[in-house]
């Protein structure tokens, strides 16, 4: 039975554990990236552990998030970075260089290596043939100062490709038919692999936009072979000599399969509220179209700016459309304006705005009240785009640019040629190299950097050791499918506030319960309740640290998404599942639970609480590995370092 290239990769960097699925590993971690938007809490922790020059091969602190510089918060936050990276030796990327994801693929990223990013979509370097892994920002911090990361073994999901896209079909829209045969929950727990055929007819970038929407399926990460085009695009970035071929074996065995001929794909989007939500466009309709938005780590590659150039070109941007594109990063904005696409995106209507996440985290140009916009960016949820009765559609960036100029969602397969609309193909170019964003810090250490620190920025919270009595009150009664987004909101207002959680903790749930912060602090300890998929979406560890603010003792759900999941231990939060799904409708807003014996009990598989006014029992699973007991019972990851220093 031959391997997967999944376990092929984790197998030359296992440490401790065996490849078994379920069980726990830990594997050394080769590169690692932030972004400021949850990196300045992964170097408040990372200083928090006394810890020297970092232990990987490369890490990288990127601004891409927060660079809507309206006060002097944000600027306070890259200036703590840069100097906490100067300590560390890690590379600081200033702003307006590009986006982390993007920067990395071009820079960085080589086949066969581990990276672990303090963003959910760094799955995206698996285009190159990487095991890349989103994580919450005190796992990356550790791997910064010990070198490994632990996890538990994921299964893998096969996707065979065959035949090759049509015109007018994109990578887009691979992931999006995924997404819809998988669901936002079908990736929890599994690496995707992809292999066949048709990879061939897939390039880096299109093969990092699939990847990074597999964040959006809840894997772990997902992977692809390198290959010729691989080779391609590395000597484009002028690293040719990091190539090397990796690829399955001819008889790996996947524990399920998903088969596509990409040949029989379409134009896709995905509806209001969720990447899942997919139809194709003909079956949508021509819906009138607001605002279209072109760029973020998906879909802001050359080839992906290119297609929307060639599509602009000689064209107005429909009258009743707003157009705005963020190239991914400088080299490619530069290229642009080299070879004139940007003069025609420019001369059609378009936008340009910086090299960075705006829009895509809310940062910036949010639609008008009630309007449709197109956007080719990784998530939907509501009120992410900073308006919270606009409708979002996930789309390719070739029908996002003939939607711009029609002024309605229009399928380019079936009516593009008839438009006279015509997209040409788009090979690897040669860029050079440009790292005038990128400031080199190994001549600095520890001993003789000091820490930049300004006002706004607390030091992050700490629980306590688990008692054994642990009690609280049910604060919030949530349904399927919780985002992150939906736990502690990000957008321009409150991005500025990500290294404050006391001032953040305010906002905690706010989109879907104005009342929570309140309610829990009143409470003092507290229970939130979620149904299946809770926690699903970013990585940011502030969904975690917030609610720790706040008191929560346990969130007690049907089912969690992975990072978030791991943040809620790493902050020493119970995260418990109910063994029979029924009690979900039992428990009640404002029910008192507690746990006695709670030392002892949370070492069994299955724990008890019990409802303090009405007698009832809730039996719950309580599934953590050893290393994640340990954790739970000092109070967090961090009070379990300082206990049991960890040498691996």
């Amino acid at each position: 039975m031959g391997n997967t290239l999944a376990y092929k990769i984790l197998e030359t960097h296992l440490i401790d554990g065996k490849l078994n699925p379920g069980e726990e590993i830990s594997i050394r971690i080769d590169q690692t990236l932030t972004q400021d938007s949850t990196g300045t809490m992964v170097y408040l922790q990372l200083e928090a552990m006394d810890a020297g020059m970092a232990k990987t091969e490369l890490s990288v602190a990127y601004i891409d998030h927060n660079t809507l510089q309206t006060g002097f918060e944000n600027a306070d936050d890259h200036a703590f970075i840069e100097s906490v990276a100067k300590r560390h030796g890690i590379l600081f990327s200033k702003p307006g260089g590009g986006i982390c994801h993007q920067l990395h693929l071009e820079n960085f990223g080589a086949p066969g290596k581990t990276l672990l990013g303090s963003d959910s979509h760094t799955p995206t370097g698996g285009g190159l043939g990487m095991i890349a892994i989103g994580a919450g920002g005190l796992d990356v911090a550790v791997a910064m100062a010990k070198g490994f990361y632990s996890l538990t073994v994921p299964k893998v999901i096969g996707v065979h490709l065959t035949g090759a896209l049509r015109p007018w079909v994109s990578a887009k829209d691979v992931i999006l038919h995924v997404l819809k045969e998988l669901s936002v929950k079908g990736g929890v727990g599994r690496i995707v692999e992809y292999s066949g055929e048709g990879v061939a007819a897939l390039s880096v970038t299109d093969r990092a936009t699939i990847a990074n929407m597999g964040a959006e399926l809840g894997a772990t990460a997902s992977v692809f072979p390198s290959d010729e085009n691989t080779k391609a695009f590395l000597e484009s970035q002028g690293r040719g000599e990091q190539y090397m071929p990796m690829a399955a074996d001819a008889d790996a065995a996947y524990d399920e399969t998903l088969r596509v001929n990409l040949s029989d794909l379409e134009p896709l989007a995905a509806m209001p509220h969720s990447p899942d939500n997919v139809k194709s466009v003909s079956e949508i309709g021509p819906i009138k179209v607001d605002q279209v938005a072109i760029g973020s780590c998906t879909n802001s590659s050359y080839a992906d700016l290119m297609k929307t150039a060639a599509i602009l070109r000689g064209r107005r941007v429909h009258e009743e459309v707003s157009l705005v594109i963020s190239p991914g990063s400088a080299k490619i904005l530069s290229k642009l304006a080299n070879n004139g696409a940007l003069s025609s995106l420019i001369d059609a209507g378009a936008r340009i705005i910086e090299n960075a996440c705006g829009p895509c985290i809310g940062m910036g140009q949010s639609p008008k009240s009630g309007a449709v916009s197109l956007r080719t960016f990784n998530r939907n949820f509501r009120g992410r785009s900073g308006t919270l009765d606009a409708d979002v559609y996930l789309v390719s960036p070739e029908t996002a640019a003939i939607s711009a100029v029609v002024g309605t969602l229009t399928d380019g397969m079936a009516e593009g040629s008839e438009r006279g609309f015509f997209i040409p193909e788009i090979k690897p170019e040669r860029f050079e190299r440009n790292d005038h964003f990128i400031v080199f810090s190994k001549e600095t250490n520890s001993d003789n950097t000091p820490v930049t620190m300004g006002p706004n920025i607390k030091p992050f919270p700490r629980n306590t050791a688990l008692a054994d009595t642990v009690e609280g009150r049910v604060v919030l009664r949530a349904g399927d499918n919780i985002t992150t987004d939906d736990i502690m909101p990000s957008d321009s207002r409150l991005l500025p506030y990500r290294s404050n959680i006391p001032y953040l903790s305010n906002f905690c749930f706010e989109k879907i319960d104005s009342g929570f912060a309140a309610r829990a602090k009143d409470a003092g300890k507290g229970i939130i309740v979620g149904g299946e998929n809770y926690g699903q979406g970013s990585s940011r560890e502030h969904a975690a640290l917030a609610p720790l603010w706040l008191g929560i003792k346990f969130v007690i759900a049907k089912s969690f998404a992975r990072i978030h999941r791991s943040n809620l231990i790493n902050s020493g939060i119970l995260p418990l599942l109910f063994e029979n799904h029924e009690d979900y409708d039992r428990l009640r807003a404002g029910a008192n639970l507690v746990m006695k014996d709670a030392r002892t009990q949370i070492r069994r598989p299955i724990v008890t609480l019990t409802d303090t006014d009405t007698g009832r029992e809730y039996r719950l699973l309580a599934n953590f590995s050893d290393l994640e007991r340990r954790m739970l019972l000092a109070g967090g990851k961090i009070n379990m370092m300082k206990e049991t220093p960890q040498t691996k």
